[in-house]
């Protein structure tokens, strides 16, 4: 039984980051760990909305200009030069979640690496009336981090998903984690799923 106030929170899981077609997969920045993610998480994600808990989806996105050339930050401009025209464009196919993990209940746009950052995130929860977030998605120490501190400050308990998260290397993931213990409960999936199907 999924407790009252929860929703399941996935962050980034678009095909543009984990799909081979999508803007990634064609730099040749496919990633097992990440691309692992959707199918460890889609059990979860079906006892969610088995019992109508909201699953809710972030989606990066480049928002074009008038010319349709996608804005970049600066730091992302210098980090993925391969970013084109179209990339994580708002509703594309690259922006949407993964097939494996729809239908999502909810969509939520973010511009940064927080997915409460001049979003209506923090406007949604709060008119769901959920205090509890489950979080899993990418990168563990980008989008993840970042949303699940701004969660904290915004009191709203955490829970994130060790298992449920990846980065583009394992030492950068566990370290991300690590640093996530003063902030939010770090547990597997099996743990938690445990936890919300107890035995009879």
């Amino acid at each position: 039984m999924i407790p009252p106030h929860t929703a399941l929170l996935l962050c980034d899981l678009q095909n543009d980051f984990l799909h081979e077609k999508g803007a990634y997969g064609r730099a040749g920045l496919a990633n097992g760990d990440i691309a692992a993610l959707p199918g460890r998480l889609r059990p979860l994600a079906d006892a969610f909305r088995a019992t109508s808990a909201p699953v809710i989806a972030t989606h990066f996105t480049l928002v074009p200009d008038i010319n349709g050339a996608p804005l970049i930050a600066p730091h992302l401009k210098k980090l993925r030069p391969f970013l084109a025209q179209g990339d994580f464009a708002p509703g594309s196919w690259g922006q949407q979640t993964v097939d494996a993990l729809q239908p999502v209940g909810f969509a939520v746009e973010k511009v940064a690496y927080s997915a409460f950052y001049m979003s209506r995130l923090e406007w949604l929860l709060r008119k769901l009336s959920i205090s509890h977030l489950v979080v899993a998605g990418i990168v563990t120490n980008g989008g993840v981090s970042s949303t699940i501190r701004d969660a904290a400050v915004r009191d709203f308990h955490v829970t994130v998903l060790a298992d449920g998260c990846a980065a583009f290397d394992r030492a950068t993931h566990e370290t991300a984690l690590a640093a996530l213990k003063t902030v939010a409960d770090v547990k597997n999936i099996k743990t938690y799923f445990e936890e919300i199907t107890p035995c009879a």
